[in-house]
């Protein structure tokens, strides 16, 4: 397992690696194989151990630039299986509000599955893999242990394995933008992670630390052919930018992220505290972007996108960041944080999806290349309407 302080693909002046490539639908498979080149994947996992292909499911209903992408999963999977590693395992996860298994056939995941033979493991089933109590050897946690008073639990199935994060590139209402650290968010904690929100910066450097302890290796491949803009992660406006960046420095993929966005990395707690505690690169000075796109490319280059708020995120930010902070335990961490899940669900998938983000949907897969690009891989609204999904999608109103 890797010391805390090591990152081990720099340049030779110690910078972090950041690679970035521009792609289309035609070559994004190819595209793929490059950019790991680029980013030097093999000398940033251990030859011989299982690697992870963690992928994110920010909501089980298909929405462009929410979800890990189809070609995301068959590009890297390919890539790597090429420079032999051989044992990889999909874990995913679920929140209070998502579903993994309807979000992998909604989101056209299974056809990759199948088609490669990738495991599934899921780290909220017993059978899968177990919660242990962990302490960081490090030091202590920066609120982790504040926030879980009776030990921080962890799965197990983490430990001495490589792991590959597949975020895409888009903004959060609670950390304005969302990339690599936030996808380990949902891997290693529990459903209750939601306890964390009013320390989320903070929670993703302590994961953060957590990782670079106990895993074999870690590596960030983000998508950003269809990137989003607004009240993330779910509610956005998807925008096309055929890019994507890879990296095994989880700090400087997300600053490279932030800045495209339209954020100052280093004003961005999560990344700002991960570089102070020598957790990687954080400042664009000290990464090295490759590929089709030069840190001054990226540095001059700013993509205006907005977080704002949407119906549920009003109510979350009013107990976790307004003047009802001082009940947030109560409504969160109590039987009454049922209302609050009941109540998001229903927003957004049963007013908010079938009244907006559908029409959003048929538009990207009409009209863009990369919703063509989708419907290769199958049409999970097709299924549905000859009545083999059955009940996984609200109808449209």
């Amino acid at each position: 397992m890797r010391d805390v302080t090591e990152i081990p693909v720099t340049t030779s002046d110690g910078k972090s690696i950041v690679a970035a490539v521009h792609t289309t639908p035609e070559t994004v498979i190819e595209d793929y194989a490059r950019l790991l080149d680029i980013a030097r994947v093999t000398e940033a996992l251990t030859p011989g151990k299982t690697t992870i292909l963690k992928n994110n499911i920010s909501w089980h209903m298909l929405y462009p630039s929410a979800n890990t992408t189809p070609w995301q999963i068959e590009g890297v999977t390919r890539k790597l299986r090429e420079d032999g590693f051989d044992d990889l395992v999909v874990v995913e996860n679920r929140t209070v509000v998502t579903k993994a298994k309807k979000g992998e056939q909604l989101n056209n995941f299974t056809p990759v599955h199948e088609r490669y033979g990738l495991p599934i493991r899921y780290n909220f089933n017993p059978a899968d893999m177990r919660w242990v109590t962990y302490e960081p050897k490090s030091g202590p946690f920066l609120v982790l242990d504040k926030v879980f008073p009776n030990g921080v639990r962890i799965p197990d199935y983490f430990f001495d394995k490589n792991v590959v994060h597949l975020p895409t590139v888009k903004t959060h209402i609670y950390t304005d933008y969302t990339c690599a650290l936030k996808n380990a968010f949902g891997g290693l904690l529990d459903k209750t992670r939601h306890y964390t929100h009013s320390v989320i910066h903070e929670t993703l450097v302590d994961l953060l630390r957590v990782q670079k302890e106990i895993q074999a290796g870690t590596f960030a491949v983000a998508d950003a052919t269809t990137a989003g803009s607004g009240p993330g992660p779910r509610t956005m406006t998807p925008v096309v930018k055929n890019l994507l960046l890879a990296s095994n420095d989880q700090v400087a993929i997300d600053a490279v992220a932030a800045k495209l966005i339209g954020f100052d990395p280093m004003d961005v707690k999560c990344i700002r505290l991960a570089h102070e505690h020598g957790l990687g690169k954080g400042r664009l000075d000290e990464i090295e972007v490759l590929g089709d796109l030069s840190t001054a490319d990226v540095k001059k280059t700013n993509w205006d996108f907005v977080v704002g708020d949407n119906a549920a995120s009003k109510v979350g930010d009013f107990f976790w960041f307004g003047p009802m902070k001082p009940l947030a335990k109560l409504m969160f961490q109590t039987p009454m944080v049922n209302a609050f899940i009941m109540g998001s669900f229903v927003y957004h998938d049963y007013i908010w999806y079938p009244m907006q983000g559908r029409k959003v949907v048929d538009e990207w897969l009409q009209n863009t290349e990369w919703g063509h690009k989708f419907l290769e891989y199958g049409d999970p609204f097709a299924a549905e309407q000859a009545g083999l999904l059955g009940k996984l999608r609200p109808r449209r109103a």
